[in-house]
């Protein structure tokens, strides 16, 4: 049983590995254009802690707009075709040249049991492992750790944001696009133009230069809590008796 954690560029993810690092056999992240500059230093960083090699897989495809422009399709309730291609086809086909039998480790926290029942009912060629479920983590725990850790979290994090998904992402509400607006105007005029070119939106029934400004609602940061269960299981992966 070979024993893979997926990097997604998050928190909760690394938190995930390290909780069972000495059972983890390979850590993998899915390079994407549109992520953070800040993101590959934080897998940098979280690699060097867990001690195990890293493989970087990329889309052929590269970016978010890359992907929309060629399907002509960006968002439905069923997912975005972002997603599809740049992560889980990426996925899937290292996944047909594996030769032994795979258990996957997913950064879900102890809030999301239902995102976890969801994988295994739509993966059960393979085990999959839910560190942060097991050990009844939340975000805030999960941060907290991090920071117990030494390691910086993603900037994003710090500029309000609950991900550290791809800037601009296509499956964001209209606070999230207000906010991207504010933060990163650029990115909001190439993703409302693009969605002109091609006819699709992110968001339903409107198109991003025809949002309201003072539409939607802003989530709150995530704070980097260490409380009882965070430091118990820092000593205990770290062996600390302080």
């Amino acid at each position: 049983m070979k024993t893979v954690c997926w990097l997604s560029g998050g928190v909760s993810s690394f938190i995930a590995a390290y909780l069972i690092k000495d059972e983890v056999d390979e850590v993998i992240y899915i390079d994407i254009e549109d992520q953070h500059y800040d993101t590959r230093r934080f897998i940098d960083d979280c690699v060097k802690v867990l001690g195990i090699p890293l493989t970087v897989l990329k889309s052929e495809y590269g970016s978010v707009e890359t992907v929309a422009r060629a399907f002509g399709f960006v968002n439905s309730p069923h997912g975005a075709k972002c997603s599809q291609t740049l992560k889980k086809r990426v996925r899937q086909e290292w996944e047909r040249k594996q030769t032994e039998p795979l258990c996957y480790v997913w950064g879900y926290d102890c809030g999301e049991q239902h995102r976890a029942d969801r994988i295994r009912e739509a993966e059960p060629d393979c085990q999959h492992r839910f560190p942060l479920i097991e050990q009844m983590f939340s975000k805030e725990d999960a941060h907290g750790l991090l920071r117990r850790l030494g390691i910086a979290r993603p900037i994003m994090y710090d500029l309000g944001y609950q991900n550290n998904n791809c800037i601009g992402c296509v499956k964001g509400g209209m606070g999230y696009w207000n906010k991207i607006r504010r933060d990163f105007p650029v990115i909001f005029r190439e993703r409302a133009k693009m969605e002109r070119d091609i006819g699709a939106s992110c968001i339903t029934d409107v198109f991003l230069d025809e949002l309201d400004p003072a539409r939607g609602r802003e989530d709150e940061a995530i704070l980097d809590d260490c409380g009882i269960l965070c430091e118990l299981a820092y000593r205990e992966v770290e062996g600390c008796n302080e």
